[in-house]
């Protein structure tokens, strides 16, 4: 009998487990749910995502950009950075782009029009990949995200091949929206531009003018074409000339969607304004100074710290903070390009003899205005500012200083521009001149990574570790000429001298 009831235990087990299995699928679907993710909703994670890990650039970008010196931990500001911060950054652009590319595989095959949504998801993978170059030189792109074809360890591809697929790509998309408009909308995902299609055009031509001025020193006849052709068919290639169409992503204000630097106010007080930065604010007698900076606590005055100190001596009180602008506004913005960089850009290419509607001097006094405009100031003081210390006098450097200055909290643009042209040359001259200051004990000036020490700022980012554990035989390839992680091989469009910057 025992035996009878255990067989039919059995059989019952059979039955129900067969039961529930066939009907598994059909009872645990929702059928209100979506089977993949709306465009639009991916589109938002994107645009987010990229504001969560590349609008958070305080801790290091703005100190090799010559904006910010550390008043607390300095060791940090000697380079020795964490796979946390640089490692963060490769991982958001590969899985974003991922991201994106699902969207435009997926979009190929639906039957309504996607015209905008694919331009869209190609200039912000541009966008991306070359924020990514920028900081790391020569990357996996060719042959990435290609794992479901197999391709696990991805070859690297030179930074110069890079830049050329990114200038093809956002030249087709200048091209196709040039031609008209798509039918499809955006979205409420579209957290950048709120479905403007006019504006995401005028940020693809604003990128590829940024592109050619980056190569102008190693590609001078393509930045040249690249740059008279968009500037000079401002109808057909519209660009971010107006401050209302600056490509910021603005913060909700709540909880995670703080303002980057406004979470770090929240709990933390580790950064003042560098030196380098307040002296020449102060000594141009600039509005923006009151904008970008506080006095200090001890005494009222500004004054900024010493950059690549080893450590603080004295009250943290005695340097300036950011201003409430920038750091105190839970629903502040990350920037990613304003229309004065269009306008510093124009005047560069003035000043080199190329065909573009304004002269030198009117494209760098917008450009300056412009800057006014984005800190709160008024036109007027930005006229009293261009009849004094700001006045347009022919030189790069003046155009340069006034460019840098512009794109503060825009850190990597900073950082790039000086990687580019030398300028400021405050950044690599403190080295020099710091050591021989004699209140200052401990060297700083001198750009340490354990122990090895270097006169300028890092020349990029160090590769992840996950590419060091798991894609070694590539990483090998690209790696000859880095010394201590961040120096000795440069970008390919920075020409600086080997011999004077180290």
């Amino acid at each position: 009998m025992k035996k009878i009831f255990q067989y039919i235990a059995v059989l019952l087990l059979i039955v129900i487990t067969g039961s529930c299995t066939d009907k598994f699928n059909e009872i645990n679907t929702d059928p209100d749910a979506y089977s993949t993710a709306p465009y639009t909703n991916i589109l938002c994670y994107c645009l987010q995502n990229t504001a969560m890990n590349w609008g958070d650039d305080l801790s290091d970008l703005s100190t090799w950009a010559g904006f910010i010196s550390k008043i607390q931990y300095p060791d940090n500001y000697h380079y020795i950075s964490t796979d946390n911060f640089f490692g963060n950054k490769w991982l958001c652009t590969y899985t974003t782009v991922s991201d994106l590319n699902d969207i435009m595989t997926r979009s190929q095959s639906d039957t309504i029009g996607n015209k905008n949504m694919r331009n869209v998801c190609k200039v912000w993978k541009c966008f991306l990949v070359m924020m990514t170059t920028d900081c790391y030189g020569d990357i996996p792109y060719s042959e990435a995200w290609k794992a479901t074809e197999g391709v696990l360890k991805t070859p690297y591809d030179s930074q110069k091949s890079v830049y050329m697929a990114i200038d093809s790509t956002l030249s087709a998309v200048a091209d196709s929206w040039a031609s008209g408009e798509g039918t499809d909308k955006l979205g409420p995902g579209d957290v950048m531009f709120s479905g403007s299609i006019k504006k995401w055009q005028r940020f693809c031509n604003s990128l590829r003018l940024r592109l050619a001025v980056r190569l102008v020193n190693v590609e001078p006849d393509k930045s040249k074409a690249t740059v008279e052709k968009i500037l000079n068919n401002s109808t057909t290639y519209p660009v971010i000339d107006n401050c209302d169409d600056n490509a910021y992503q603005r913060w909700d204000g709540t909880s995670t969607y703080y303002d980057r630097y406004y979470n770090d106010y929240l709990t933390r007080d580790d950064y003042g304004i560098s030196e380098i930065f307040m002296n020449y604010l102060v000594n141009q007698k600039d509005p923006r100074r009151t904008v970008i900076a506080k006095v200090a606590a001890s005494d009222g005055k500004y004054r900024g710290q010493y950059n690549g100190v080893n450590s603080i001596s004295g009250s943290i009180n005695q340097y300036s903070r950011m201003g409430a602008f920038y750091r105190e506004n839970p629903k502040g913005f990350s920037p990613y390009y304003k229309a004065c960089e269009t306008y510093f850009a124009e005047a560069e290419a003035a000043m080199r003899g190329w065909n573009v509607p304004l002269t030198a001097e009117e494209a760098y006094d917008k450009g300056v205005t412009c800057s006014m405009t984005d800190n709160g100031l008024s036109v007027d003081s930005a006229n009293v500012y261009l009849e004094n210390k700001g006045k347009f006098d022919g030189t790069y450097s003046r155009l340069y200083h006034e460019w840098w200055t512009s794109l503060f909290k825009e850190n990597i643009e900073a950082w790039s521009l000086y990687r580019r042209t030398g300028y400021p040359d405050e950044i690599h001259n403190s080295i020099v001149t710091y050591s021989d200051k004699k209140t200052v004990k401990q060297y700083p000036g001198e750009y340490c990574y354990y122990g090895t020490t270097h006169n300028d700022v890092p020349f990029r980012f160090p590769y992840p570790n996950n590419q060091e554990l798991y894609n070694a035989d590539n990483l090998k390839k690209v790696q000859n000429g880095i010394k201590d992680y961040c120096w000795g091989k440069k970008m390919y469009w920075d020409t600086r001298s080997d011999n004077e910057y180290y």
